[in-house]
């Protein structure tokens, strides 16, 4: 069973496990000179060319397990996650160079399996103040209010969300997704992102007494 300091540890800076290759965007990693869209494509006549987006992209996907269910089911979740893109990996829309969002998307889809798992580690959270599942959003308020107190109050709200309303919110605050890529990842129009993304917020600045760790700038979620 993992310990509160172990979680703390990982979700404040969850390092990728041993057969995870750091990645990123914009990281050079096997097959470098192609994008994601090429190497899918190529993977259609050669399919162990696939694990060439799983070295680009496997601990991103791994970090963002990490801070919604803990790292007692992370493993599974970017295994399962991979798997459903390599079997599905025909569908995958040719003209979009880079298949982040699409691999966030399915990791999403993946994680509303374990749906009651992340809001009982909310609301564990939430009762103690001890499990920092929400730590990326303290930085933002650390110098506003108590982290202890906020992060108990967040956990609090981010268990009340309904589904579609925390996968927006947490995509675009720990995934770094623009509102296009959220909806591409969620399958939606960009509307019912913008939708979603003001209720969630609302919702939390109201849990949180007014300060907003998640509220970011229109702006900088309109990437080009």
């Amino acid at each position: 069973m993992t310990t509160t300091s172990e979680r703390e540890l990982v979700l404040t800076d969850p390092p990728p496990p041993d057969d995870h290759r750091p990645s990123g965007r914009g990281q050079a990693g096997l097959a470098d000179c192609q994008d994601d869209s090429a190497i899918i494509a190529e993977s259609l006549d050669a399919p162990e060319c696939f694990a060439a987006l799983f070295d680009r992209h496997a601990a991103v996907l791994h970090r963002y397990a990490v801070r919604r269910l803990g790292p007692e089911h992370a493993e599974d979740v970017v295994a399962e996650a991979f798997t459903r893109a390599f079997e599905t990996r025909h569908r995958y829309e040719f003209g979009r160079t880079e298949a982040l969002p699409w691999l966030y998307g399915i990791a999403t889809n993946v994680i509303g399996l374990h749906r009651r798992a992340e809001v009982r580690g909310y609301r564990a959270m939430a009762r103690t103040g001890e499990d920092p599942v929400v730590a990326a959003f303290d930085e933002r308020v650390a110098a506003r209010v108590s982290a202890s107190a906020t992060r108990q109050r967040l956990a609090a709200a981010l268990a009340k969300l309904g589904r579609g309303e925390r996968d927006v919110l947490l995509l675009i605050a720990w995934g770094d997704l623009t509102y296009e890529e959220t909806a591409q990842a969620l399958r939606v129009p960009i509307g019912t992102v913008r939708s979603r993304l003001s209720r969630a917020r609302r919702k939390v600045a109201h849990a949180l007494g007014g300060a907003n760790p998640a509220e970011t700038r229109e702006e900088d979620h309109e990437r080009p």
